[in-house]
């Protein structure tokens, strides 16, 4: 059990102590808008923003910059959202839980592929080298793109899309020597795993009282 505890706290031993209070800020606020959004609770984008604003100023400071673009985007698309979700006529929400038609899988597709070649063009820029870890990233960021978008249309696909790259970025994080965020996407797993039943369930009794 020791090593476990010494896996993720051995990266921060020499880290000043400003970065760990920002990481820790950004852990408690990252858990709290997924659990947010698995509650379908519009609070899910200022706390979102909180820990997005925060993680841009981290990745940046590790010349992490397609996941740096990445929360750049997010944070961008939190504001979206949260006009979004808060339409309403008549004390009834315009957007409601659905699945994704086939011209939103094809955006969805469409968005995954421009986000990695933004994200590629991104190093290119910052002339930052492309390691193997970065090219998971750059993957990563194309399907966190697609998430977002579809969160902020409450489309059911977006927790399967969380899901799969929460799973690959526990790995990818805890090599980086980011521990605390890597238990965060150990975290945010269990939570999309449990929205997903959640807003499945949702979908599932609307049809069956429609």
């Amino acid at each position: 059990m020791s090593h476990i505890f010494d896996f993720f706290l051995d990266p921060y031993r020499d880290k000043e102590t400003y970065i760990i209070v920002l990481e820790a800020i950004v852990f408690f606020f990252g858990i709290l808008s997924v659990w947010f959004a698995k509650k379908e609770n519009i609070w899910v984008y200022p706390a979102g923003l909180i820990a997005t604003v925060l993680t841009v100023y981290l990745l940046f400071r590790d010349g992490l910059m397609g996941d740096m673009a990445m929360n750049f985007y997010f944070s961008l698309m939190s504001i979206y959202g949260w006009w979004n979700w808060s339409r309403s006529k008549n004390t009834k929400k315009l957007i409601q839980i659905s699945r994704t038609n086939n011209r939103e899988k094809g955006i969805g597709f469409g968005l995954f592929v421009l986000t990695m070649l933004v994200t590629y063009a991104i190093y290119v820029v910052f002339d930052i080298e492309v390691t193997t870890s970065n090219y998971i990233d750059i993957f990563t960021s194309g399907i966190f793109f697609t998430a977002m978008w579809y969160m902020a249309l409450k489309k059911l696909e977006n927790w399967t899309l969380w899901i799969f790259a929460d799973i690959i970025t526990v790995p990818l994080y805890a090599y980086r020597g980011w521990g605390m965020l890597s238990l965060q996407y150990l975290i945010f797993t269990i939570l999309a795993i449990q929205a997903y039943l959640a807003w499945k369930k949702s979908i599932d009794n609307s049809l069956q009282t429609s």
